[in-house]
């Protein structure tokens, strides 16, 4: 598979603290990368400076080789809109919305139209087994049933990567293993990159390669065994 995203010797500090130290990473098309380390290792940091969320104070990131941490903050949330997915701890769905609305947003916001929108979110709900829940508002699902709906959202207007930052991390085993099962079938199926941040071994054996983070620095880089 070819590069998709190229991060050169990112630094970043929070006033004195340095987050990040001389991070490289490359991600490739259909890759799943999980970014371990304890806590306060800089993982969430790496992800966001690798979505364009944060811009880094020195390095680089590249997405099909165009740099995109220079870019305007317009720039970048455009990008965003187009080519990435975001699925978080808590999902971060919108409350007021039922799962099928918040899941065909993305498509709705990048002008695709209503029928069009919803046929695409409903096949991706269905995906997911939750399409009996399509019509409930995200605070009347159980948490499972909501976290697979942020990853239909995330996967629906088929981004070139997704970022998951701990998604798993509020779920029980059952409703993670879905969860995961979602992501890798992404990776697979549509040959898009996952970056995968989580600190248990057992979310991280889904993955084809680990990035281990210590103290804002890359320690080891190796591929999982299957």
């Amino acid at each position: 598979m070819s590069t998709l995203l190229q991060a050169r010797r990112l630094e970043l500090s929070f006033g004195t603290t340095r987050v990040l130290h001389d991070v490289d990473i490359t991600i490739t098309r259909g890759e799943l990368v999980a970014v371990m380390g304890p806590s306060g290792s800089g993982k969430s940091t790496l992800l966001h400076c690798l979505a364009g969320l944060l811009a880094p104070d020195a390095g680089q990131v590249h997405l099909d080789g165009g740099r995109i941490d220079t870019l305007s903050e317009r720039a970048r949330s455009t990008l965003r809109l187009h080519r990435m997915g975001f699925v978080f701890q808590f999902g971060d769905l919108i409350p007021e919305l039922t799962l099928v609305e918040n899941v065909e947003l993305p498509l709705r916001l990048t002008g695709t139209g209503r029928r069009a929108a919803r046929a695409r979110a409903m096949a991706m709900l269905s995906s997911l087994e939750i399409d009996q829940v399509a019509d409930r508002r995200a605070n009347e699902v159980s948490g499972g049933q909501a976290q697979r709906a942020a990853v239909a959202r995330a996967l629906v207007h088929e981004p070139a990567i997704v970022f998951a930052d701990e998604p798993t991390g509020s779920l029980d085993t059952l409703a993670g293993e879905l969860v995961l099962e979602a992501l890798v079938s992404a990776a697979r199926d549509q040959s898009t990159a996952v970056v995968l941040v989580t600190h248990e071994p057992r979310v991280a054996a889904y993955a084809d390669r680990e990035v281990m983070l210590r103290d804002g620095l890359v320690v080891n880089s190796a591929l999982v065994a299957p």
